[in-house]
């Protein structure tokens, strides 16, 4: 969430962030409506704030006045002290609700993009910004995922949309174990040699936690809502492990030498995929529920750029050692998610469509989402003491989706002969060297 007094005292310079955004009209007008609101309180705490200086000068004056035997004036003293009280109970709950549509106001503006991230409307201006491997050249045409799967009976989508419907998978045998081993290899990767903290966490969630990662209000359609609230409160299936491991520091204030916490989560996910109908429907790329390994960092703001470059790694790295050729994006301005100020993006190669295709999404959020959750921290102050508390910054990356990676796999290690080759990494955690009919 932004600030509301930084969006009132500049409101030009929040208005050209959206524009970089291409964010709608109803948008920039909540800027106008943060401001107007924002005169609004200035106007009711001014009065309020007279009338209470005004009632603590009357109580001052009403005993001297009785000990003086000037009963009528003190007693027209009390009614005004009385009359003052009214108003100032009327201003504060005029402030309550003011208050109160202020915050909603905000939680409607996006995050203010970073200054360096390029200029763009969709994902076609986002500007490559490294490479790693070379695509396979392969001896005869390479097929696409579903055939591979579904060809070596590791892949059955027809009992899925049986169960479930579309958009949904079973993964058989040798398949269920690869999928089940890539958790086990990222995590190991990410504890062991990144210095992550694992984590497991609830799948459900209220909603004021799916609010402070920015899922809520804006994107609501994009998640599964339990039909009965749960504890009385409103629930959801979690989308990422970003809404609750962010949020597990979200009401807190933690010391400047906790920093930074470095989280590893593996959980489902879950997704209404608005939106997306024709994109992907067929195959494990775009469904309703998949398996991801997390990151989080919770740092102080100095921290957050380096925070975001060892996170970009990190989760490059699970690419690396599997192999897969691909390429990291920095994404335009038109293309920065709703929460992000940065984000860069890594595509994998898939050869049956050779193209590259997103498999990890890497944001830096600032403040943003700790604004939203309370999230604080205590800097250093002058002279040893600790500093005024302020808010800490956040980030998430993936690292990475079980499912992505596994059609990556699918797609590039597969051979002539229908198998599929296990990458060495990931030889101990199968069992297995390849994939092979009847396995």
């Amino acid at each position: 969430m932004l600030d509301p007094r930084a969006v009132a005292a500049d409101p030009d310079r929040i208005k050209a962030n959206l524009a970089r955004r291409r964010a709608d009209a109803d948008t920039v007008a909540g800027v106008d409506r943060i401001v107007e609101l924002s005169g609004r309180r200035g106007g009711l705490v001014q009065e309020r704030d007279e009338l209470r200086a005004r009632r603590n000068s009357l109580s001052d004056e009403i005993g001297g006045l009785y000990k003086a035997g000037r009963r009528d004036e003190a007693e027209a003293r009390k009614a005004e002290v009385a009359q003052g009280n009214t108003r100032i109970a009327e201003l504060e709950t005029e402030l309550g609700a003011l208050e109160e549509e202020l915050r909603a106001t905000a939680l409607g503006l996006p995050n203010l993009v970073d200054d360096d991230v390029p200029e763009g409307t969709s994902e076609a201006d986002n500007v490559q910004v490294g490479t790693w491997g070379t695509p396979r050249t392969f001896d005869f045409t390479p097929q696409p995922h579903v055939e591979v799967g579904e060809a070596l009976g590791i892949l059955d989508l027809e009992r899925a949309a049986k169960l479930t419907g579309t958009r949904f998978s079973v993964l058989r045998g040798l398949g269920a174990r690869l999928e089940r081993s890539l958790a086990s290899f990222f995590l190991d990767l990410h504890t062991r040699e990144h210095g992550y903290t694992e984590v497991a966490v609830p799948y459900l969630v209220h909603a004021r936690i799916a609010e402070g990662t920015g899922q809520l209000p804006k994107f609501a359609g994009d998640m599964f809502r339990l039909a009965e609230p749960l504890n009385g409160e409103t629930t959801y299936l979690v989308p990422t492990a970003e809404v609750p491991v962010t949020n597990l520091h979200r009401d807190e204030i933690l010391e400047a030498e906790q920093l930074p916490l470095q989280y590893v989560c593996f959980t489902p996910c879950f997704r209404s995929e608005a939106g997306s109908a024709g994109r992907d429907v067929r195959g494990l790329i775009r469904v309703h529920q998949f398996h991801k390994v997390e990151l989080v960092w919770v740092t102080a703001p100095e921290d957050s750029d380096a925070a975001h470059a060892s996170l970009v790694r990190h989760a490059e790295e699970g690419l690396r050692r599997l192999e897969l050729p691909y390429r990291s994006m920095l994404l335009s301005s038109g293309d920065t998610s709703f929460s992000a100020a940065r984000c860069i993006d890594l595509e994998v190669w898939l050869p049956s469509q050779k193209a590259f295709r997103e498999v990890s999404s890497c944001s830096n959020f600032r403040d943003f989402q700790a604004r939203r959750m309370n999230l604080r921290y205590r800097p250093p102050g002058e002279g040893g003491k600790k500093g005024k508390p302020a808010f800490a910054h956040t980030l998430n990356g993936s690292g990475l989706p079980l499912g992505r990676v596994l059609v990556a796999l699918l797609e590039n290690y597969q051979q002539a002969d229908g198998s599929v080759v296990i990458p060495d990494a990931l030889r101990p955690y199968v069992g297995a060297d390849r994939i092979a009919l009847g396995d």
